[in-house]
């Protein structure tokens, strides 16, 4: 395929991103690429902190701006991708988000469809990417899938695009750090690639780039509990979650909608929706039908669309899971029933559990992306044998944490009573 003239795209994070050959410029042109401007890479985050508003179109090229980052500091030390190796690295790191339903994991939560799932559909079946992949090269778009699945029969070229240091999660950390304006995602990229190597066909690290990894994994871990794990972000999640449960409900339950509900309906009842159906959705799309919800006689989905469209978020407690806590949730659940609330849809419990490495064991059975050192030896090891910084995180038990989420203004709106009194008095604690 012949090279085009240099396109670029203005970049907060890269100041450009670059774009030299014409099937990365025609894949950018899909259909079902440019769908991810409508789809934010944070989901209900916006919610939490106002900027966050960018889309997994803008991750999608910077994670393949990262890739060809990477490809061109490896290529400069020795390691040469064939032409075809290197178009398909760039290609499956700017697809490997295709297959995201709006607000990502809430949306897949309710309709049990994995995002995974459907970027292989999107790229296998009968659609503009697929075309454009097999115009370059009959059977590349089974390469491409096999990348992201992580099936490819080259490790080194799936581990730029999915294992412990990759493009994607080198974007997301800066990208998202960015938006948000959170400081914990800023890491020194240009060290971590300047002591990047491949020693047997993998990526390893110079042992002098260390710190900088140390840096990396402490960034992504406060990114998680800071930002991606943010309660009141959690709580716009589940009122995206139980809005969709209700219509499901509704649906099956033969419930008359005041407006036509199209495509929701579809993708409801259609056993195994199809790629067609599927990428109707967007967050627009989800915007829309709540703006509709919110006029239904249902109370429970006319409530929940309100919340979404008003930001009337779900209250938080923290809680232990134990004998005593676990009967004063189920008090609290017979008392919402005496007020008329349904604990079903409106006392939901969430649990959280992050490490800042994914880390199973030593060299016996390290997992095949863990993070390896280059000693100055020459010798290979495993990050956590070399940094007492990494040795001591996975030496403790990962973090969790574990709340109950509940509609502290249902309750306080409630008649005064002896089940509005007991409810406030076993969340007391914490309610504010």
């Amino acid at each position: 395929m012949t090279k085009l003239e240099e396109k670029v795209f203005r970049d907060p994070v890269y100041g450009y991103v670059h774009v030299y050959d014409q099937l990365i410029w025609d894949l950018i042109q899909t259909k079902e690429v440019q769908r991810l401007r409508r789809i934010k890479q944070l989901g209900g985050t916006y919610m939490v902190f106002h900027t966050a508003e960018h889309s997994r179109f803008s991750h999608s090229l910077g994670v393949y701006e990262m890739a060809r980052k990477i490809i061109r500091a490896l290529m400069h030390r020795g390691t040469i991708l064939s032409e075809d190796e290197r178009l398909l690295v760039l290609s499956a790191a700017l697809l490997h988000d295709l297959g995201h339903g709006p607000f990502s994991h809430s949306f897949e939560s309710v309709f049990s469809v994995r995002h995974e799932l459907f970027t292989e559909r999107i790229i296998m079946e009968n659609t503009e990417v697929n075309r454009v992949l097999e115009a370059y090269q009959k059977g590349f778009a089974t390469k491409v899938r096999d990348v992201i699945n992580k099936t490819y029969p080259n490790p080194l070229i799936i581990s730029i695009i999915s294992s412990q240091l990759d493009a994607d999660r080198l974007d997301y950390l800066l990208r998202d750090a960015y938006f948000t304006g959170a400081p914990y995602g800023e890491i020194d990229v240009e060290r971590i690639l300047r002591t990047m190597r491949v020693v047997n066909n993998k990526i390893v690290y110079k042992v002098s780039g260390m710190h900088a990894i140390e840096d990396y994994l402490m960034s992504r871990y406060q990114m998680y509990w800071q930002v991606y794990l943010h309660s009141t972000g959690r709580s716009f999640d589940l009122v995206i979650q139980n809005m969709l449960r209700r219509v499901r409900e509704l649906i099956f339950s033969g419930y008359e909608f005041k407006r036509p509900l199209g495509a929701l309906k579809d993708l409801f009842l259609e056993e195994d929706p199809s790629v067609e159906t599927y990428l109707k959705f967007d967050d627009s799309t989800i915007s829309y039908y709540a703006s509709l919800f919110t006029d239904e006689e249902d109370e429970i989905l006319r409530d929940f669309a309100d919340r979404f469209i008003n930001r009337r978020l779900l209250k938080e407690v923290h809680y232990t899971p134990n004998d005593e806590t676990n009967e004063k949730l189920k008090q609290v659940k017979e008392y919402m029933i005496e007020l008329g609330i349904n604990p079903d849809y409106y006392l939901l419990t969430d649990h959280s559990v992050k490490t800042p490495y994914d880390y199973y064991g030593h060299k016996t059975n390290c997992l095949p992306d863990c993070i390896e050192l280059l000693m100055r030896d020459g010798s290979i090891q495993e990050i956590s044998e070399v940094s007492t910084i990494i040795k001591g995180i996975i030496a403790v038990k990962p973090k969790q944490e574990h709340k109950v989420y509940f509609p502290l203004d249902l309750i306080r709106l409630s008649p005064d009573g002896e089940a509005k009194q007991r409810i406030l008095e076993l969340l007391h604690e914490n309610v504010q």
